[in-house]
């Protein structure tokens, strides 16, 4: 019985030759000693694991052994690996690059082919500053006190930099400085383009141009390319990198120029700052110009970008014309023909697809042979569609606007139409427009004339702006409102011509047309009383349109001006609108306007561009 009494300690070791598969061991056999878990021996898949899963799924592996048995205890440690040929290769990191010292672009870190991005010409981004004086356009005789502003700019062949156009509207000064200088440079504005917000400067001074190398444009971008933001926004003094994709693609409208072109709409942060600066695609060449962006509390990182289309455009009418002429418009008001009985009772055929007009601007070149009702069928050779779109890009349309804003000033464009079930086609000269209550200035003071106290002076969506506040839309009159968004200028293209005096230069036609434009399509605007004894009892009469004076009917301002200082009358009698008249006698009035000019220090009283 003594040799079989169970002793105490350890259970002694079992000789391999008396293992049975019957009873469990906790010991480890000898054939695990060869299995080992080693990373260099597993494919690593280029995707994101999670690591709870990848362990359970390895503790599985091992389970199902067909020599491994669970054993009891602490795991055993697995060998390190001492060798660097037995050490596991690195994990590959997404790659960057960094400016080398050559001027361009190094990569960083194991980068794998084909996805590396490259830095942008960050060198060649500067930053604006920019003074600005308004105009006031409720007092046009003065203007506001001036204020400063900063923005970003960058440069391209040539010697010329781009920037926006409301970063240096109304500037009294501009200067610019380059990335890691201290130096800021006077800057000359050589065009603004105010109906794309983007403006062209230079500088003199041959030191800011040292080691500056402009920057290269590229293609349209597709929907989903990457694309990068440099510039100077608020929150820092140094350059500023965001980053982002393309959103989409289409026509926006552009708030500084109150028109609608190309535009990008990107994911990339732009805040205030950002304005000029450029957007590089991951070549490192410049797709847009930063220009404004979405803020509203239900929407986050809506940005966009000026494309290039509409940059090389800018930039090809000023080294075109000498100077910047816009982008013509299509003289017509049209309507969608998406509606079958609408398209039978104006004449189509089920082929037949197109865009209906409602008005024609008469002011126009259009006017002389597009008629209200007729159905535009194609624009230079390219079909519209019911809704007024065109093929853009493979599996995109985009509004057959776009194919008008890619003329220029004066180019023809071949229009095909639908006419009482005819199709007539037809050659027009494609030509800038403005609306009776224009939108912008273009950085000119406001015109006016004064006498006996009543300030007379042109309507403009500044002017509104200014009397109404930023919710001139709903605090304006509905009457001014309506001229606003729906009246056209009824005058002929004739009658812009009355001030040509001499032949001249097409440059200078150019500039004396855009002046009698402006002073022809304005209509006078009766807009405040400068009180004094003389107009006693009209201190009531503000902001209301002149209709006639002495009983002839008053075409524009300038035309109010003339008649008035040559007046040899016993009366001025001004026919307002509602039927209001405001008389007043000839000799003391003219009489009282120097006293009245005195009083509140205005220079003159009438504006420069009404007294040539």
């Amino acid at each position: 019985m003594s040799e079989h009494k169970r002793k105490r300690g350890r259970k002694p070791k079992i000789p391999d030759a008396e293992k049975t598969l019957d009873l469990p061991s906790t010991a480890a056999s000898a054939d695990d000693d060869d299995v080992v878990f080693s990373v260099s021996n597993v494919e690593i898949i280029p995707t994101t694991t999670n690591p709870s899963i990848s362990s359970a799924a390895a503790t599985t592996t091992n389970n199902h052994h067909p020599d491994h048995r669970p054993r009891r205890g602490r795991p055993r440690k697995h060998p390190k690996h001492e060798t660097p040929e037995e050490k596991p290769p690195p994990l590959p990191r997404a790659g960057h690059c960094r400016p080398a010292e050559n001027g361009g672009a190094d990569f960083a870190g194991d980068v794998e082919p084909g996805v590396a991005r490259v830095v942008p010409a960050m060198d060649a981004v500067v930053k604006v500053f920019c003074v600005h004086t308004e105009p006031n356009f409720s007092l046009p005789w003065q203007r506001k006190r001036q204020y400063s502003s900063s923005s970003s700019g960058f440069a391209i062949g040539g010697r010329r930099v781009l920037t926006n156009a409301h970063s240096v509207e109304h500037y009294t000064q501009v200067k610019l400085k380059k990335r890691g200088s201290d130096t800021k440079y006077l800057a000359t504005v050589l065009a603004i383009g105010t109906e794309c917000d983007i403006a062209m400067l230079t500088v003199e001074d041959d030191e800011f141009w040292e080691g500056v190398l402009p920057v290269e444009f590229g293609e349209l971008p597709a929907l989903q390319d990457a694309v990068t933001v440099v510039g100077y926004p608020i929150g820092g003094d140094t350059i500023s990198v965001t980053s982002g994709v393309v959103s989409r693609i289409e026509i926006l409208s552009y708030v500084h120029g109150s028109t609608e072109l190309l535009g990008l709409q990107i994911d990339a942060a732009i805040n205030s700052g950002n304005s000029g600066g450029p957007a590089f695609n991951d070549k490192g060449k410049c797709v847009g110009i930063a220009f404004q962006s979405l803020k509203h509390e239900d929407v986050e990182n809506i940005g966009y970008v000026i494309p290039t289309p509409v940059i090389m455009h800018f930039i090809q009418d000023y080294e075109k014309n000498g100077a910047y002429t816009g982008f013509p418009l299509l003289g017509v008001e049209w309507q969608k023909m998406e509606n079958p009985d609408l398209r039978v009772a104006m004449g189509m055929k089920a082929d037949q697809k197109g865009v209906r007009i409602r008005r024609v601007d008469p002011t126009a070149p259009e006017s002389e042979v597009l008629k209200p009702s007729d159905i535009i069928l194609s624009f230079d050779g390219i079909d519209i569609a019911n809704d007024g779109t065109v093929p853009f890009r493979h599996g995109e349309r985009i509004g057959f606007s776009y194919l008008v804003s890619q003329k220029y000033t004066g180019d023809s464009a071949a229009v095909k139409v639908l006419r009482d079930s005819k199709i007539l086609n037809f050659n027009i000269t494609l030509a800038t427009h403005r609306r009776l209550i224009p939108s912008h200035n273009k950085g000119r003071p406001p015109s006016y004339y004064i006498i006996a106290g009543f300030v007379f002076s042109t309507v403009s969506v500044p002017y509104l702006r200014s009397e109404y506040g930023k919710d001139y839309e709903y605090e304006a009159p509905v009457k001014l409102l309506d001229k606003l968004l729906y009246s056209m200028p009824q005058l002929q293209m004739s009658s812009l011509l009355w001030c040509l005096r001499s032949p001249l230069c097409l440059n200078c036609f150019n500039k004396v047309f855009l002046l009698s434009l402006s002073l022809t399509f304005s209509f006078p605007w009766f807009c405040k009383v400068l009180v004094a004894d003389i107009n006693i009892g009209y201190e009531e009469i503000v902001n209301t349109q002149v209709l006639a004076f002495n009983g002839n009917p008053v075409k524009n301002l300038k035309s109010l001006a003339n008649m008035v200082e040559n007046c040899d009358d016993e009366f001025l009698k001004f026919d307002l609108e509602y039927d209001q008249v405001v008389v007043l006698r000839t000799k003391t009035s003219k009489a009282a306007t120097l006293d009245i000019l005195a009083t509140h220090c205005i220079p003159s009283a009438m504006s420069d561009d009404l007294k040539n």
